[in-house]
């Protein structure tokens, strides 16, 4: 790899989670890695003997590795390493040899599959795994997953209790209680007690609403990234854009990233004017106390000055995109569908969203919130035969994955209400007849999701005030319109210590569930701390549930999942042009 200053050197590309590691490290050089270059489908110029490769174990990726062949057409030789992170697999060995390049390279693993994206949020940065499982029914990724929880186990372990639900949740746990029994069993003080494991195919409602919490609309309005954002010039109010990590240790961010965004202007306000009354101490200082002041509280409001005007230019930019995107009535759309009512005035809303071509993403409303009751045969074929020429016909194979993944249902031919239906028919004229039928169907063919509302109450009463300043639960995630499936059921068994009582909820998530008691030892605080691991992405709305419901319930939770997803990362994964 090329050094820093020759000109053969292209400027550090944006590979988020390598080049984070990277800027903290002081190994790279001692070892000789003059230049990180990202692996793109193009060769690579440099003047170095030695190439080394850290790649994702991804056959596209791997296909991109040609400069062996290049180099050997033109008479060059130079060493190569390929390290496949977490894991290798076989298929890219084969598709090495494919290329003609296996004997050339050498290949070998680096088993990194978690990330601290802070105090209480762990990644393993893997956001294929979401499409890989839950719509190739590719499971190679499980077994990374149970090792994830067998190094955290072997760090913080023993654990009390594992809770779960989801088919890949109990093979993780499996996988995990291999592995344990596998190695070498070590005597040591627990720090957490409790382990929640859950499918993102459990709840696809959450992931699918707009988010309203500040760190949620930061990451869906700018893609928050391996922890990190860049702001660009309408933040800043600059010519440049800016860089930032978002964590606890950003002390604004940090008092204002699980509110809901209408809270989140006075309390800026608050905190500027905050901020000008301890810079006005200064005047009437004496010689001594100014020095002190300088030494000891300047560099520190300086700093605050600058989080706080970072995040006031923030919320400017979120508000002004936000009302250009008809955000209020998106909302208003979102709630209706989540309670059930005017259907009809949220698929017109939907029609016109895309006729319009609002943006690519508003395009796609249809295929977000309809899952949870489904859609009419009639509307369904309506509203697809309008997207598709809105958006084009290559997204045939878009509407055949979110089908097969769960994520758009349509209803299936009622029998229930026919008689009804036929007799109403005969009594009015057709217009009213069409819209009467409507009304039934959407009552009779319920989903799954209506009636895990009436058991678990996640849709509030909306004649209900909801005071936002003073939520009151985990629905002012979302407005006080809905309380966070996945959430609520990790509230729930662990009032209830398993999953009793809960036979019919579990019933229409499908089963898989388990409840196994792993070590009694467990004492003091460590009874307290639960690590909730998401497999297949969690949103930052989730992150900032569970921080709610631990400060209600006395409970410390710890976020580990496979990837930070949202409405937008979710629909991407499933786009029929990825290869």
């Amino acid at each position: 790899m090329a050094h820093s200053a020759r000109t053969d050197c292209p400027e550090l590309p944006d590979f988020s989670l390598l080049k984070r590691l990277a800027q903290r490290s002081a190994h790279l050089p001692q070892h000789e890695v003059d230049k990180l270059y990202k692996v793109e489908h193009k060769p690579v110029v440099s003047t170095s003997d030695q190439l080394c490769f850290l790649i994702r174990p991804r056959i596209q990726t791997v296909k991109w590795i040609y400069v062996a062949n290049a180099d050997k057409a033109a008479g060059r030789f130079r060493r190569y390493k390929i390290i496949f992170t977490p894991r290798k697999f076989y298929a890219c060995e084969a598709m090495l040899e494919e290329q003609g390049i296996f004997g050339e390279v050498t290949t070998d693993e680096w088993s990194f599959c978690l990330l601290p994206l802070d105090d209480d949020v762990i990644s393993m940065e893997l956001p294929e795994f979401f499409r890989d499982n839950f719509l190739a029914g590719d499971q190679r990724w499980v077994r990374t997953a149970g090792s994830a929880l067998h190094l955290l186990h072997s760090l913080y372990g023993p654990f009390s209790k594992l809770y779960g639900i989801g088919r890949c949740s109990k093979m993780a746990y499996e996988s995990w209680r291999e592995q344990v029994e596998e190695g070498e069993q070590t005597a040591r003080r627990a720090e957490i007690g409790k382990v929640f494991l859950i499918d993102r195919d459990v709840d696809f409602v959450t992931p699918l609403c707009s988010q309203v919490v500040y760190e949620g609309l930061v990451d869906d309005i700018f893609r928050i990234k391996c922890g990190c954002v860049e702001f660009g010039p309408d933040v800043t109010s600059s010519d440049k854009s800016l860089k930032v990590m978002l964590n606890s240790q950003d002390k604004v961010f940090n008092e204002i990233r699980n509110e809901h965004f209408s809270n989140v202007f006075g309390f800026l306000s608050q905190k500027a004017r905050n901020l000008q009354g301890a810079y006005d101490k200064r005047r009437g200082m004496d010689i001594k106390q100014m020095k002190a002041f300088v030494s000891e509280e300047l560099k520190g409001l300086k700093q605050e000055h600058r989080l706080l005007s970072m995040h006031i230019g923030a919320s400017e930019s979120i508000m002004k995109k936000k009302t250009k995107q008809d955000f209020q009535e998106l909302l208003k759309t979102e709630h209706s569908l989540l309670e059930g009512f005017e259907i009809r005035e949220s698929i017109s809303f939907l029609e016109e969203h895309i006729s319009r071509q609002v943006s690519r993403l508003s395009g796609r409303i249809n295929n977000r919130l309809l899952s949870p009751t489904g859609l009419l045969p009639k509307d369904y074929r309506s509203l697809k035969a309008q997207y598709l020429q809105s958006y084009g016909a290559d997204h045939l194979l878009t509407f055949s994955n979110l089908r097969q993944a769960g994520l758009l249902a349509e209803q299936p031919a009622g029998e229930a209400l026919s008689a009804m239906e036929s007799k109403v028919g005969k009594l009015v004229n057709d217009k009213t007849a069409g819209k009467l039928t409507d009304a039934f169907s959407s009552l009779a063919r319920k989903s799954n999701f209506r009636a895990l509302s009436r058991k678990l109450n996640l849709v509030p009463k909306s004649d209900e005030e909801y005071d936002l300043r003073v939520p009151r639960d985990m629905a002012y995630i979302f407005s006080g319109a809905y309380v966070l499936l996945s959430c609520k059921l990790v509230e729930q068994v662990l009032e209830r210590d398993g999953w009793t009582g809960m036979d019919e909820v579990t019933r229409l998530l499908n089963g898989h569930e388990f409840a196994v008691t792993a070590d009694a030892r467990t004492q003091g605080d460590a009874r307290r701390v639960v690590l909730v691991m998401f497999l297949g992405g969690c949103t930052f709305s989730e992150i900032s549930a569970l921080r709610f419901l631990g400060r209600e319930k006395g409970y410390k939770f710890i976020v580990v999942t496979t990837a930070i997803t949202n409405s937008s990362r979710l629909i991407e994964s499933l786009l029929g042009n990825q290869i």
